[in-house]
């Protein structure tokens, strides 16, 4: 804190000398910067800001005229206040002095009794540069402290709790959504700090610097790169000393933005090596099974008696471009690892291609696929719904090998289980394996034979176009039923004349008999290949 003209006053050395006030009362807070004697007239060039004048009056002797030109020149230079010593064998001078200072802009104190200037000044100047090395020894000290946690990766809590404690009063760290991430609430209730957070803290809008603002006149500082704020500090009551709290709060602000783009670079280190090695993994004999295990181990999958693969397919989203497919892929993948770590389950997740996340999971003995596989989706499931963005999947697992080569191998039937699985009309299960999918498997591995879109086109060219959606509701509906045209008719809620006309003209429009077994299975696959095909494409 600047010292101020009020503690300079309060000075014994300055006491001797019988301070009177003659005006600026009421500005006696002025921060000085420093301590100067000026006796001329013209101050041009002396002067910049933030001075205390000491002067013996000479400059305007016993004219009110000059007293006043003289105490606007120190006002239009900035000067904090100004001192004149009087004594009693001046009295013309002094009563100049009182009349120019009614309407003096500068606190203007005379001394009617002797004092040395130079006493004054020593005293004020050790005041300053005292201060001075104090603030910079706090500088250093904050520093250092900001600078350990930022080393030692500290939490979000960590970091807050000793922002706190260097400025002695509440720190709140808020994200954009004016949700609390984490507090210290100093010696005050929380809860009377957190009251109605949320509405309080929207009024308070978000500044680029470190300033008082808003209704609540909060102390807040932005968190995060200027192009991707992510949060804010705030110190939510008053301060005595808002400038060394600006300073405290900053680094504090710095230490979170680093420690979080350390964690998100560790992350990506992360992902990309378990991405490279799963790559590798699936490659036939890129490595041996020893070199595997050994790879592997060093990321975190532990040896184990059998490994399962496991593959979570995000569902499409409608509009969806591939940027927001990706952030979706990494936000699942993030769930992923974190529901892993909570069931302290040995695996390697990575992403297998956009719009996939790929599990290698080390079963234990006396652990089955399904109960690991189970306690995985459940935890998911939770993990997932605190995730910002539409996280909806299905589930799709390989058979369990022994090998983790041959395990990894198994990542493109556990693909292909979630694939043809996303095409069901009714997904009851957690997860998926082959013998859920059946012809569904089957066709999900016939799809990039390009003799499977001349079938399709073959089967159903006849309703394939603008109207198609009505006419392939139809047709899958009927399919269901097996035929049954009485049962058709109770599900779709329509008079059997009405539905008779209808497959009627479906018939027409296909160029076959629905009512041959034959045409009918023909055309069932057909359209669980074009359902397929709209998926993948």
């Amino acid at each position: 804190m600047l010292i101020d003209l009020a503690h300079i006053l309060a000075l014994p050395v300055v006491q001797k000398g019988d301070p009177e006030i003659l005006s600026g009362q009421d500005r006696l807070d002025a921060p000085v910067r420093w301590v100067h004697v000026a006796e001329m007239r013209n101050l041009t060039g002396l002067l910049e800001g933030g001075e205390l004048v000491l002067s013996t009056g000479l400059a305007f002797e016993e004219s009110a005229v000059e007293a006043g030109q003289y105490l606007g020149e120190l006002a239009l230079h900035g000067a904090a206040g100004v001192i004149v010593e009087i004594l009693e064998d001046r009295p013309e001078a002094a009563e100049a002095l009182r009349i120019a200072a009614g309407s003096a802009e500068i606190p203007v104190v005379l001394m009617r009794k002797p004092v040395r200037f130079v006493e004054i000044t020593e005293n004020v100047h050790k005041l300053i540069v005292g201060e001075q090395l104090a603030r910079v020894e706090k500088a250093r000290h904050v520093h250092e402290v900001f600078t350990l946690l930022s080393l030692e990766s500290a939490s979000a809590d960590e970091i807050v709790a000793r922002a706190a404690q260097l400025i002695g009063a509440p720190v709140v760290l808020e994200n954009v959504s004016h949700l609390v991430v984490a507090f210290d609430s100093a010696d005050i209730p929380a809860a009377e700090i957190l009251r109605d957070w949320e509405s309080r803290s929207r009024v308070v809008h978000l500044r680029e610097e470190t300033t008082r603002s808003g209704e609540e006149n909060w102390l807040q500082t932005p968190v995060g790169l200027r192009s991707q704020r992510w949060g804010r500090l705030i110190v939510p009551v008053a301060l005595s000393n808002d400038p060394e709290a600006s300073m405290v709060l900053e680094r504090a602000g710095q230490a979170l933005s680093i420690n979080r783009l350390a964690e998100r670079d560790q992350r990506e280190l992360g992902h990309q090596a378990r991405a490279g090695l799963m790559h590798e993994l699936r490659q036939p004999r890129s490595l041996t099974e020893s070199e595997a295990q050994a790879r592997a181990g060093a990321l975190g999958l532990r040896s184990s008696a059998s490994y399962v693969p496991v593959v979570f397919r995000l569902d499409p989203v409608s509009s969806e471009g591939p940027i927001a497919l990706q952030r979706r892929e990494r936000a699942l993948l993030e769930s992923v690892n974190r529901s892993l770590q909570s069931l302290k389950f040995s695996a390697l997740a990575a992403s297998l291609h956009t719009g996939t996340v790929a599990v290698l999971l080390g079963l234990q003995p006396q652990q089955t696929e399904d109960q690991a596989v189970a306690r995985i989706c459940t935890e998911l499931d939770t993990s997932a719904a605190e995730s910002a963005e539409d996280l909806r999947w299905v589930t799709g697992i390989g058979r369990p090998r022994s090998s983790l080569l041959l395990a990894a191998a198994g990542l493109d039937e556990a693909n292909h289980v979630a694939e043809a699985a996303s095409t069901l009309q009714k997904r009851d299960k957690p997860f998926y394996k082959t013998s859920d999918i059946r012809l569904r498997g089957l066709l999900a591995l016939l799809l990039n034979d390009p003799r499977v879109q001349t079938f399709v086109e073959g089967e159903l060219g006849g309703i394939l176009g603008a109207d198609e959606s009505e006419e392939l509701e139809l047709l899958e509906k009927f399919l269901e039923a097996q035929g049954n045209k009485a049962e058709l008719a109770r599900n779709s809620y329509l008079s059997r004349p009405t539905l008779y006309a209808r497959l009627v003209r479906l018939e027409k429009r296909l160029g076959v008999q629905l009512n041959s077994q034959e045409s009918r299975t023909s055309l069932h696959v057909a359209l669980l290949l074009y359902r397929l095909r709209g998926l993948s494409t």
